[in-house]
């Protein structure tokens, strides 16, 4: 790749572009929605929707945050009355992550929401092109999980 190309490429910067705008947007069909979480939290029970009651190590791994960046969205979460904390039987020292009753009701909300953002997303898309698409988005994540879990 040639310099002048390297100089072209704005996927970061793109990227960066899109959550921001997509957050805002999203945010403001939540709150017109009722929904009280903001996407951040979102991602979190998105991945106990999931797989409820796992511990903070899976919970971090599957929504790529930082533990202590995760545990001050769990308190939050927890204080709101959508997650609770529950040590494990087997292993004392672990604590599981479980989904309350509020928020079984939130969830039909918040995955209507975000099947419209979607729709909004890939608007004008064909599905070979959305298809090609995660997949490159998929291989970006990949690429930069493998460089951080290197960096040690």
């Amino acid at each position: 790749m040639t310099e002048s190309m390297k100089q072209q490429r704005q996927a970061g910067f793109l990227m960066a572009k899109i959550r921001q705008v997509g957050e805002r947007v999203f945010l403001r069909r939540m709150k017109g929605s009722g929904v009280e979480i903001n996407p951040a939290q979102g991602r979190i029970m998105f991945a106990l929707w999931q797989e409820d009651g796992i511990s903070i190590q899976q919970l971090a791994k599957k929504t790529q945050l930082g533990k202590s960046t995760l545990t001050g969205m769990l308190d939050r979460l927890e204080a709101m009355g959508h997650v609770r904390r529950q040590r494990s039987d087997s292993d004392r020292r672990k604590i599981l992550i479980f989904r309350t009753e509020k928020d079984k009701a939130l969830e039909r909300k918040y995955v209507e929401l975000s099947e419209k953002m979607t729709e909004l997303w890939y608007q004008g898309f064909a599905e070979s092109e959305i298809d090609q698409f995660e997949a490159s988005l998929q291989k970006i994540l990949e690429n930069l999980v493998e460089y951080e879990n290197g960096m040690g």
